[in-house]
């Protein structure tokens, strides 16, 4: 395959933590980054080995451009590229991570240029992250094939459709937060029981991963593997019981409803 120069106009936690997942699926690649904040592309550029640049610059130079800008920069971003993006005779393919910012929109704004849309979330900074991905009407096939390629050390790949990409965005995007708020919890209580912190930290950390990739290789709903841990009258189940008692379940359902939007 043919790699084109890669932009990546916006790099701020996310759009950075892609570029270095883009760089070690492709080592090869010449990179360009541009920042509102100029320094932040700098840097990113440095580590990368990559060039600093303006967005219109990228825009010239690159085949594949990562958009991460805030969902409501999406707009005025686009309009500030309106030249390179018509004017080539090969326009870019374009990647936007806005939430929000449907297909439809996207395509309004890039004009002639074909576009995917993408839902990241932050463990790709370690390639273990869930992508999710939808292309646009303009994208060809070898489009999505350079998606792919671009993201094959970010971690997990998911095609679906536009329709599920704002419920699955919560799920997958918004659920590291809430992870992160049963770490912290699950680590204070085994600091009141007498644990170091980092430790108490490690451990849940651990666990976490481990229970996950568990639930994922075998196959099993997470019910029955809860079973498997709470003997009769044992110590999981009277904890199961007062998580139940918190509420835990409906909290997190509802988490979920209101990142949607639902509630």
């Amino acid at each position: 395959m043919n790699i084109p120069p890669i932009g990546f106009i916006g790099t701020g936690n996310m759009g950075s933590a892609l570029a270095r997942a883009v760089r070690r699926a492709l080592p090869e690649a010449e990179l360009f980054c541009s920042n509102r904040g100029p320094e932040k592309a700098q840097a990113l550029a440095q580590e990368l080995g990559g060039r600093a640049v303006s967005g219109e610059e990228a825009a010239w130079q690159c085949g594949l451009l990562f958009l991460g800008v805030k969902p409501n920069g999406i707009p005025g971003l686009l309009e500030s590229l309106a030249r390179p993006l018509t004017q080539r005779e090969d326009p870019p393919l374009l990647v936007s991570m806005a939430a929000g910012v449907g297909l439809d929109q996207l395509e309004d704004l890039a004009l002639r240029c074909p576009v995917v849309r993408i839902m990241p979330n932050t463990p790709v900074s370690i390639g273990q992250g869930v992508t999710l991905y939808t292309c646009g009407q303009r994208a060809k096939k070898e489009d999505r094939e350079l998606v792919l390629a671009a993201l094959a050390q970010s971690g997990s790949l998911v095609e679906i459709p536009e329709s599920q990409m704002e419920a699955a965005g919560v799920v997958a995007g918004c659920g590291p937060a809430f992870v992160d708020l049963f770490l912290e919890a699950l680590a204070d209580g085994g600091v009141f029981c007498g644990l170091p912190r980092a430790l108490a930290l490690t451990l849940a950390a651990e666990m976490t991963a481990g229970a996950a990739r568990l639930a994922l290789e075998s196959g099993k709903h997470p019910g029955a593997l809860k079973d498997a841990v709470c003997s009769p009258g044992g110590s999981t189940i009277r904890g199961v019981r007062e998580l139940e008692r918190a509420g835990l379940r409906g909290g997190v359902i509802e988490a979920v409803l209101a990142s949607a939007g639902e509630r």
